[in-house]
């Protein structure tokens, strides 16, 4: 089972210094286009084969373009056994909205 988050409840509490990771599954070049600091790269299509590079008992967010991929790599994670699973609602357009206006959107 996994959880929503908005981008800025998210962007909050890192800020305050809640450990999280911060899963990105979208492609590359979307990556090279718009991204968050700190994130992890592993695109959608290798997290099945890599989530081995992800720490299961330190909370994880995932983020994508619009949520959809993000929900459903969030689903398969919080299956596989991680602690603590949230998706960023509204992915990485969002947050160039409500948290980042530097952050392009595409």
């Amino acid at each position: 089972m996994f959880d929503d988050m908005s981008p800025a409840e998210f962007a909050r509490r890192r800020d305050d210094g809640e450990l999280w990771q911060l899963l990105d599954v979208r492609e590359r070049w979307e990556t090279d286009t718009a991204s968050v600091s700190g994130s992890i790269l592993i695109p959608m299509g290798e997290v099945v084969a890599r989530h081995g590079e992800l720490d299961m008992s330190t909370p994880l967010a995932v983020l994508c373009h619009s949520g959809i991929r993000s929900a459903s790599v969030a689903g398969y994670l919080a299956r596989a056994g991680f602690s603590r699973v949230v998706n960023i609602a509204g992915g990485i357009d969002a947050w160039s909205i409500s948290v980042d206006k530097g952050i392009p959107r595409y």
